[in-house]
């Protein structure tokens, strides 16, 4: 299991667009600094649980080619955006991004809430079972663009 992180995207205040940072500081039990779960807010509340969530380009890739919906970068509203890591089978698994160390919760399956955001018809069928994770961060460090997603050292 390798891969790298392309993208990421945190949302200050519920509802609010994802914005696209660089780098995050990913705070263990808390989340990632300037999110909305960070600051204990967002539609799903807060909780170590939703720290951050990750979705794979390649299912951004699939829904595109699938669906024809052209998901924009971060209106997913997942935190990062990965290539070449197999997501779904990270749950109850410790894994590395950047500099921190997270454990995978459980699949974060898309819901009304994002077909209603997004607007687009059938983004919600479009990324069943290929919606991301949602992860507990459990080591606190620096995510950037372009870091490796890969095992721990444990």
């Amino acid at each position: 299991m390798t891969g790298t992180v392309e993208r990421i995207h945190v949302a200050p205040t519920p509802g609010a667009p994802p914005e696209r940072v660089e780098t995050v500081r990913a705070v263990a039990g808390e989340g990632l600094e300037g999110d909305r779960y960070f600051e204990g807010e967002g539609t799903f509340g807060g909780g170590e649980d939703r720290a951050i969530t990750l979705i794979e380009a390649e299912a951004l890739d699939a829904a595109e080619r699938d669906y024809d919906i052209d998901l924009e970068p971060g209106i997913h509203r997942r935190n990062v955006t990965t290539r070449g890591v197999a997501l779904n089978h990270l749950v109850d698994t410790r894994f590395r991004v950047g500099d921190a160390v997270c454990e995978g919760v459980e699949l974060c399956e898309p819901c009304s809430y994002l077909e209603q955001h997004t607007e687009l018809p059938d983004v919600e069928e479009a990324l069943v079972h290929r919606g991301g994770l949602r992860a507990r961060i459990v080591e606190t460090g620096t995510v950037a663009e372009g870091d490796p997603i890969g095992p721990t050292t444990e």
